[in-house]
């Protein structure tokens, strides 16, 4: 049964009970796991720990002081949680050396008064507990169906983890095989943050057969580390201030999950993006192996680390990838800072902005124009680098929808022909277009100087012989430069 605080005993009316000595039952947060009635000199041998006891001073009579000093304590050895004085029939007060033993020893120390019987209280404990317990049931209840509702989003990881740490009232964290952190929910201090690791460092290279979660509880946050099914060495790391003594079983229910998420779905995955591979590699055509990887449409993404001198730990693109919600990740081979994570994210996924990245996304596309969706999102990360957002989405929409492609493609190579074919003006001019005639942004989403800029939109307007200051102009070459 769940045990109930002796400050909720205390704050019933009809039962008139008063503390008047030990710690103060809510500040020491005192619990009560059951009633028991005895009028022992010793009563030790027959308490499991966490008893209210309950007396009427039967066996005190005449006793001295210290005599009453080894009652307590012999109480307190055994684990009793308080003691319950019943005034009347046999004493009128309480003994004041009773008092004084139980302020000594730190034994919460109850007056009952004459109306109110033992089996009462112990009636109450019970219907306490039973409460506290169908409320434990309940809270667990909204838990598990949180969760899962949350591994059936788009987002199924980040959103299972946001839920544990919001049901736990503290910190979940999930880290990879490398021991990387990919994940974080809440927010916990950084010295637990360390620990943590090391903890879960430990359920991971555990032997099969060891137990697969770790504990700390000697520092002021309770940690907790888990080591998640399928053999591919993800962990769960917890922190709380707190523990209830549902807890256990809602994070529980987390590890299944999780599980699931990162170890069966990470090997069906696996084994089709290797398959996806091997088709390619043998000529298979480009579509035929793309329909392995589980989705008909695409977003290409690129990300960039958001510069941050303060940032000790830049996020890793494993990360960044979970996030997302896609196992297709071609991460940065050098500085992370300033070299392009770029992601294959399934069309129906919702991109959102992702802490310490900015992204560019690009709109579906189909595999075969997986290409020119990658060059799409390559101008909008750029676009996002010099506006200063955390992510530039580029759609096909509006007018430019309107006329087909191929109509498009032809009209822009002969507009856009004087300025050679893939050179540093026709994509100095996009840029410039984009960010509406601003050099110095448009210097710092190529990183150039402005006066290289300046030169090379000059050289453009001389070449295709167009006044760029006119709106209609600079319309009809934006939809050239787009669709080139």
């Amino acid at each position: 049964m769940t045990p109930v605080a002796l400050s909720a005993l205390l704050a019933l009316d009809e039962l008139g009970l008063r503390q008047i000595a030990g710690p103060r039952a809510r500040e020491a947060g005192t619990v009560v796991h059951w009633a028991h009635t005895s009028e022992l000199a010793d009563p030790s041998p027959y308490l499991l720990g966490g008893e209210l006891l309950l007396t009427a001073g039967v066996h005190i009579g005449s006793a001295g002081d210290g005599d009453l000093d080894a009652y307590v304590a012999r109480i307190v050895a055994a684990g009793g949680a308080a003691l319950g004085f019943g005034v009347a029939p046999v004493h009128d007060t309480v003994p004041r050396a009773l008092t004084e033993a139980c302020d000594r020893h730190g034994l919460p120390l109850v007056e009952v008064p004459p109306q109110t019987t033992f089996s009462g209280v112990a009636r109450a404990v019970w219907r306490l507990m039973a409460e506290a317990r169908h409320a434990e049931l309940r809270r667990v209840a909204e838990a598990q169906q949180g969760l899962a509702t949350a591994a059936a989003r788009p987002d199924p990881v980040p959103a299972v983890l946001r839920q544990l740490a919001t049901r736990l009232g503290g910190a979940a964290l999930l880290y990879g095989p490398d021991g990387t952190e990919l994940q974080e929910a809440g927010r916990t201090r950084q010295a637990a943050r360390a620990a943590l690791r090391e903890l879960t460092d430990v359920v991971r290279r555990a032997t099969p057969g060891a137990p697969a979660s770790a504990a700390d509880t000697a520092g002021p946050v309770h940690l907790t580390a888990y080591a998640l099914g399928g053999g591919h060495g993800f962990a769960l790391g917890v922190a709380t201030e707190h523990r209830a003594a549902g807890d256990h079983t809602i994070t529980g229910a987390a590890v299944v999950l999780l599980s699931l998420l990162t170890g069966e779905h990470q090997s069906a995955s696996e084994a089709s993006r290797s398959a996806a591979l091997v088709r390619l590699l043998l000529g298979t055509s480009p579509e035929s192996a793309g329909a392995l990887l589980g989705s008909e449409a695409w977003r290409v993404v690129h990300a960039r680390v958001v510069p941050s001198r303060a940032v000790r730990n830049p996020p890793s693109p494993a990360a960044l990838a979970v996030t997302l919600g896609t196992p297709l990740v071609d991460p940065a081979d050098d500085d992370p800072d300033t070299e392009v994570v770029r992601l294959l994210v399934p069309a129906e996924h919702t991109v959102a902005p992702a802490p310490g990245w900015t992204l560019g996304v690009s709109a579906p596309a189909d595999v075969p124009d997986l290409a020119a969706a990658d060059a799409r999102a390559a101008r909008a990360l750029r676009r996002a680098v010099a506006t200063h957002v955390s992510l530039v989405r580029d759609q096909d929409s509006g007018l430019a929808a309107l006329v087909g492609p191929a109509e498009a493609e032809a009209h822009a190579r002969v507009l856009l022909a004087p300025l050679g074919e893939g050179g540093a003006l026709a994509e100095t001019l996009r840029t410039w277009l984009s960010l509406h005639g601003s050099w110095d942004r448009t210097a710092t989403a190529l990183g150039v100087h402005r006066n290289t800029v300046r030169q090379r939109v000059g050289r453009c307007a001389t070449l295709l012989d167009a006044d760029l200051d006119d709106p209609d102009v600079r319309m009809e070459l934006w939809f050239a430069l787009r669709n080139r």
